[in-house]
C-alpha cells in the first residue's frame, strides 16, 4: 500500500498517521488496518497513510511526516516488528503512539494494557487522549551495526539464536516453528561467555542466556520478567547462569507462566545502563534481537531512558 493522504472533513480535526503492516499475524493486519482507516474517517479524522511496500520505506514516510509536524499521533497496526518502527519514529520526540495489536505475539499491546481490545474501540480510545497520553520508558541500544529504540527486550543468547534459526525455517508454520528451532538449536549449544558493565561495575560469567526487559514479555507472551514496568526507571537484565542441557530443556519453557524465577540459576538485576559483549565458542559473536526482530550482534550498550516514548490508550 502505498502512502497517501486524506483529509476529508472538519479541518481543525486532529490529523492521524497511520502504517499498516498487512502481512502481520499472516494476514489480519490488512483487515484490521482496513477498520482502523474506516473508523478513522467515521471519526472525523484526518488520515496520512503512511504505509508502504516496506518496513524502511514506511520508516521513511513516517520519519518525514514526523518531523514537518504533518501528523499530531502514529497508530501503528500490526505485530511487535511494527510497534518497534513506531516506536523508533515516536521516542524522544512530541508525536504520541497508538499500538493496534494485529500480530501473532503481540507483547508490546500487552504491556501497554491494550492486549484484545476491538481496533475500533482502540481508536476512540486514542483520539479521546491525544491531548493526555502517557510517558513510558524506552531502552536506547547500540549493537554492532545500528542505533535504535527498544520498548520490549534486548536479548544476546539462547534465545536469540533460537529466533534466529526460527526465521530461517520453512516448517514448521507457527509457534511450533520456535519449539523445533529450540530442540535444533541444543544440539550444539554450549553456555556463553559474557562481560557485562551494570551500571559502572564489571562481571563475567558464563551463561545461557543474557535478556535486557524493559517489558513483561516476549516471544508471544513469555513472561521473561514478570515483574517488569515500563514506568520505573529501569529496565531489568535476566541473566540465566549456566546450566546442563537437560535442566535447560525444562527450564526454558516455564518462562511461558513466569515459573523460571525461583530457579537457583535465574538472577534478575535493575538497571540504567548495560554494556553486555557475548562471545559463544560455536557463533563468535552473538546476535541481538530486540522486539522479535534481528539487529546485529554483540556487543551491546543500553541505556534507559525514563518517560521518552508518548503512548495512547
Amino acid at each position: 500500500m502505498n502512502s497517501h493522504e486524506s483529509h476529508e472533513g472538519n479541518a481543525d480535526a486532529p490529523i492521524i498517521g497511520v502504517i499498516i503492516n498487512p502481512t502481520a499475524g499472516r494476514g489480519a493486519g490488512a483487515g484490521v488496518g482496513a477498520e482502523v482507516l474506516a473508523v478513522l474517517s467515521h471519526l472525523g479524522a484526518q488520515v496520512v497513510d503512511l504505509s508502504s511496500q516496506s518496513g524502511a520505506a514506511a520508516a521513511d514516510a513516517g520519519s518525514a511526516a514526523i518531523s514537518t509536524g504533518q501528523i499530531d499521533a502514529l497508530f501503528v497496526v500490526g505485530g511487535d516488528g511494527t510497534v518497534q518502527l513506531g516506536v523508533n519514529l515516536c521516542a524522544d520526540t512530541t508525536v504520541p503512539l497508538g499500538v493496534i495489536e494485529a500480530g501473532t505475539g503481540n507483547d508490546s499491546a500487552r504491556a501497554l494494557g491494550l492486549h484484545n481490545l476491538r481496533p475500533a474501540e482502540l481508536v476512540a480510545k486514542f483520539l479521546a487522549t491525544l491531548n493526555s497520553p502517557r510517558q513510558v520508558d524506552v531502552m536506547r541500544v547500540v549493537s554492532s551495526s545500528e542505533t535504535f529504540w527498544s520498548f520490549g527486550s534486548v536479548s544476546a543468547g539462547f534465545d536469540a539464536l533460537v529466533n534466529s534459526r526460527a526465521n530461517k525455517m520453512a516448517w514448521p508454520k507457527g509457534p511450533s516453528r520456535y519449539q523445533v528451532a529450540m530442540l535444533a538449536e541444543l544440539a550444539s549449544f554450549k553456555p556463553i561467555r559474557y562481560r557485562a558493565v551494570i551500571d559502572g561495575h564489571e562481571r563475567n560469567f558464563e551463561a545461557m542466556l543474557c535478556v535486557a526487559a524493559n517489558a513483561q514479555g516476549f516471544g508471544g507472551g513469555m513472561l521473561i520478567v514478570p515483574h517488569a514496568q515500563v514506568t520505573d526507571g529501569f529496565f531489568d537484565l535476566l541473566i540465566l547462569h549456566k546450566i546442563s542441557r537437560p535442566e535447560l530443556i525444562k527450564v526454558f519453557p516455564k518462562v511461558y507462566k513466569g515459573a523460571h524465577v525461583n530457579h537457583p540459576a535465574v538472577e534478575f538485576v535493575r538497571c540504567r545502563e548495560l554494556h553486555l559483549e557475548a562471545i559463544s565458542d560455536v557463533h563468535g559473536a552473538m546476535p541481538c534481537f530486540a522486539d522479535g526482530e534481528a539487529k546485529g550482534h554483540s556487543p551491546l550498550q543500553i541505556t534507559q531512558k525514563a518517560g521518552l516514548l508518548k503512548v495512547l490508550g
